[in-house]
């Protein structure tokens, strides 16, 4: 997949198959637009082409509200639109400027003059241009004039898959990995550097990996412990993810720590990614650190037993 930054037109597209939009999550209704993007491509000796917006328009629109949070990054985004079948990524910086192009400025400069568009896929609420005016009715107005073909995908299609990237984040904010899986179509996964702990976990014989996530507009699930896939560009192994404030131990800031089974290399300084599988309970306070290692143990074989039924 190529990735294409700036604004200069792409010359290099051949009969451009285009959709758009954030893609947050690329879940199985984004999937469903991707498959159709491909079908269609492939019909007409065409290229895939992905349009996104970076940053997502809300954190230029509105930069003091910081609730917002993304289920995926640019780069997990740019990965799974890959692995879906897109060949070209147009990564369009969204500006204050930008969001005030007209629906048929956007069309004009953007899909005709930048890209050369034969088709485009849509979704049935997909809305652009300023004020979010724009919808289909105008690519089928401007389609003949800027000598493309429109597709939308009926508003059955998407609805009936009963998916959207606000029900996962939610689903994900009460703990609900399971239900968020089923969305997405594929773990959610949480990636970020392995920095150096209190090395409390190694007095309880659950030595663990403190994980620093950089972008603080991921978002990263309730609170609890988790069975989670731990992967490296390696290989992928089991763990155990505790995600907040271990009270047990007066821990003042939330922290993500994943014990990873039968594992004890040195991984300081190195990228992890963590599948979220399942959740196993919530975050509570004991009133001994004997009590604390107790429920370890029973967490360790409730998340063994979860990840040996996980294909």
């Amino acid at each position: 997949m190529k990735i294409h930054l700036g604004t200069e037109p792409i010359k290099d597209i051949k009969n451009a198959v285009v959709t758009s939009g954030t893609f947050d999550g690329v879940h199985v209704g984004h999937q469903k637009i991707l498959n159709r993007l491909r079908e269609v491509a492939n019909q007409n000796d065409g290229e895939t082409v992905m349009i996104t917006y970076w940053p997502h328009p809300r954190m230029v629109l509105k930069p003091l509200d910081n609730s917002l949070k993304l289920l995926s990054t640019f780069p997990e985004k740019a990965n799974l639109l890959e692995t879906y079948g897109v060949d070209h990524l147009v990564k369009i910086p969204f500006t204050k400027e930008f969001s005030q192009m007209t629906p048929e400025e956007y069309i004009r400069i953007v899909l005709h003059d930048r890209i050369k568009t034969s088709h485009i896929i849509t979704g049935y609420d997909h809305r652009f241009g300023k004020n979010r005016e724009g919808g289909l009715e105008d690519l089928i107005q401007y389609a003949e004039k800027y000598e493309y073909e429109v597709e939308e995908i009926p508003r059955q299609d998407i609805d009936e898959i009963g998916v959207s990237s606000t029900k996962i984040r939610k689903a994900l904010e009460s703990g609900d990995v399971y239900l968020a899986n089923q969305y997405l179509g594929r773990p959610y996964t949480v990636t970020g550097l392995v920095v150096k702990g209190q090395q409390l976990g190694r007095t309880l014989g659950f030595p663990t990996a403190n994980i620093s996530v950089k972008e603080n507009y991921k978002l990263i699930p309730a609170d609890g412990i988790y069975a989670v896939k731990v992967c490296n560009k390696y290989r992928k192994r089991d763990g155990m993810l505790n995600i907040g404030h271990r009270p047990t131990v007066g821990g003042e800031h939330k922290t993500i720590e994943v014990h990873i089974f039968d594992f004890d290399d040195d991984i300081y300084n190195s990228e992890i990614s963590l599948e979220f599988i399942e959740h196993v309970r919530q975050e509570v306070r004991f009133d001994s650190m004997d009590d604390l290692k107790l429920q370890l143990r029973k967490d360790e074989k409730s998340v063994r037993a979860i990840l040996s039924d996980y294909k």
